[in-house]
């Protein structure tokens, strides 16, 4: 695709290739399987010689489209995709990582991946060392030790940390690791982490992607020999994104640079005022200058995203009040929808995880995970300012 911007990548990226009749639109292509007059045609096919489709569980025209535009909007080399972001990652980590690995992450990490880490490598007899996040030397020394997997997460879910990538990759790419980084909090329209080295890059495809709260999904681009591994063990392994999900999610990236500009400027905004709240202990987002990530922030993303947390006085009596009398947000776990959702860490992205391993990781029990959506900006913050007056001041005196 000719040197074009972000907003009409995501229109036009990967799928004229996929059009036919005359059809403006991709087409929803359900078949399971791919017919071939040709023996010899097929086997060139079905081997890899020869471009073409065979069987939906490995690959299908909807869903190349999907990877595509994705892997253009990344500046990727080749991408591939799963049903939804944990098979993402998951298939990804397991690709590579076998008994005696090591891999080196951060503390930070969505709780699903944080689980992976915690539960189920070690008991594959893979090393695990998670390193406080932020804390680049620490990261430096583990990495330097040899690891097989740098996996990193930025800006993190729920509390919005700040990695530097660029000197993350340096240190992983001196130890001879392959650099992982989950940029789906920060979309590839405010960073292409591929740029500054990233080997990887995950997304759940399922956010701020796709857009609507409608299609599940998970995709992995970057180094074209990785990702054909990644996607081998996928195929084997069955992790297959749907035609219909690849639809839905194609059609919301159609207006992605729209949806994460007005994104990016609400959560600004909604970060600004609750700032300003008595309510409020404390604001987590990256476009805030005093967020200990700010300026690592402005160097690496051209946008500071829509996701946003804040913790509150009182805890999770206050968040029991508070998020009810919300009339513009959707109490849910999910995020980067074009309606704002809202949700404690305890019933979203730290679910899986004890009220001990929240604590561990620095999630308050009182926190907020809030993210932004495309309403008008003064609706957003009028309806937080109605929601805060109805909380009853005994839970004020308790923060």
């Amino acid at each position: 695709m000719m040197d074009t911007r972000m907003g009409t990548k995501a229109l036009w990226a990967g799928e004229k290739e996929q059009l036919v009749h005359g059809a403006t639109q991709v087409p929803v292509v359900h078949s399971v399987s791919f017919g071939y007059d040709d023996m010899d045609e097929w086997y060139e096919v079905a081997v890899g010689n020869k471009k073409g489709h065979i069987y939906g569980r490995n690959t299908n025209p909807t869903v190349e489209a999907f990877e595509d535009k994705v892997k253009i909007l990344e500046g990727a080399e080749a991408a591939t995709s799963f049903s939804t972001g944990m098979a993402a990652i998951s298939n990804t980590l397991g690709t590579f990582l076998f008994p005696g690995d090591r891999i080196v992450s951060i503390k930070d990490t969505y709780g699903g991946t944080n689980k992976i880490f915690t539960e189920f490598l070690p008991k594959q007899h893979i090393e695990v060392e998670l390193c406080e996040t932020g804390d680049h030397e620490l990261l430096e020394e583990e990495v330097a030790k040899g690891c097989k997997v740098l996996y990193l997460e930025t800006p993190t879910n729920p509390t919005v940390k700040i990695t530097d990538i660029e000197r993350m990759v340096k240190a992983g790419h001196d130890a001879g690791a392959i650099v992982i980084i989950d940029n789906t909090f920060a979309t590839p329209i405010n960073q292409n982490p591929i740029e500054l080295g990233v080997d990887l890059v995950i997304h759940s495809a399922t956010k701020f992607l796709g857009g609507h709260a409608d299609a599940l999904g998970g995709v992995v681009c970057g180094r074209e020999d990785l990702v054909d591994q990644i996607y081998h063990y996928r195929e084997i392994n069955g992790a297959t994104l749907d035609p219909m999900a690849a639809y839905l999610l194609l059609r919301g990236m159609k207006t992605l640079h729209l949806r994460i500009e007005r994104q990016n400027s609400n959560a600004q905004r909604v970060a600004e005022y609750l700032q300003t709240v008595d309510w409020v202990d404390d604001v987590f987002y990256p476009g805030l200058e005093n967020h200990p990530g700010h300026d690592i922030a402005k160097k690496q993303m051209r946008g500071f995203g829509g996701m946003l947390s804040f913790s509150v006085k009182g805890g999770v009596d206050t968040v029991r009040h508070l998020l009810p009398e919300l009339k513009y947000a959707n109490r849910a776990a999910n995020l980067g929808a074009v309606e704002t959702i809202v949700g404690p860490s305890r019933t979203t992205s730290h679910v899986e995880c004890t009220p001990e391993e929240r604590a561990a990781m620095g999630i308050p029990e009182g926190l907020i995970r809030y993210s932004a959506g495309i309403e008008d900006i003064e609706d957003l913050i009028q309806d937080l300012e109605q929601a805060f007056a109805k909380l009853p001041d005994g839970l004020l005196a308790k923060g």
